[in-house]
């Protein structure tokens, strides 16, 4: 029945096997469009929410707080050793860090991994002056809502989160440069 329905929606008498073949493709692209809006779209409930409160061991053994960084525009940017367009995006960072960090704004890198031996390592290749703090159990990771490497979320002035961009591609440091101007102005 679904498939006389179809084909007289379809003004024409096609084969059953053209009307549920047209059906399947139209679920792909459908199912498609989806994850790429799930993907674009910030966490639910976090877009001008309190960014969550975190205390994480940072390099070179010292403890990093968000708290101590109230009043600032604050960059998050969660890596691992292991991933590539992480290692592309990170000369691109130090570069936004070393260019803004005197204008109210501080970037803390975020590293994943469970054992900090492979960023140090990668530290050493690709070297930064940001901070960079360790969640080794992912507790920060699953506050903010990363589902993929790498994450960025930039807070405002207020503690508010008001970015997050899941994933890097070339020309992606545009719109973090956008959003960093706007608020080192508020």
């Amino acid at each position: 029945m679904k498939h006389r329905i179809a084909a007289i929606i379809l003004g024409r008498k096609w084969p059953a096997a053209v009307v549920r073949s047209a059906r399947t493709a139209k679920s792909v692209v459908f199912a498609a469009l989806a994850t790429a809006l799930l993907v674009a779209l910030p966490a639910s409930g976090t877009m001008n929410s309190p960014a969550p409160q975190f205390s994480l061991s940072a390099r070179g053994g010292s403890t990093i707080s968000l708290a101590q960084y109230k009043g600032q525009v604050v960059m998050l940017n969660f890596w691992a050793s292991w991933c590539g367009p992480c290692r592309q995006e990170m000369p691109l960072l130090q570069d936004i860090y070393r260019k803004y960090n005197k204008l109210g704004f501080t970037l803390i890198g975020v590293n994943v991994e469970p054992d900090s031996k492979a960023a140090e390592k990668m530290l050493t290749e690709v070297p930064v002056s940001f901070p960079v703090i360790y969640d080794k159990d992912s507790t920060v990771s699953k506050e903010y809502d990363v589902s993929g490497m790498p994450s960025t979320v930039i807070i405002d002035r207020k503690g508010n989160i008001r970015m997050l961009h899941r994933g890097y591609k070339p020309g992606d440091e545009n719109e973090y440069l956008d959003t960093i101007r706007a608020l080192v102005r508020e």
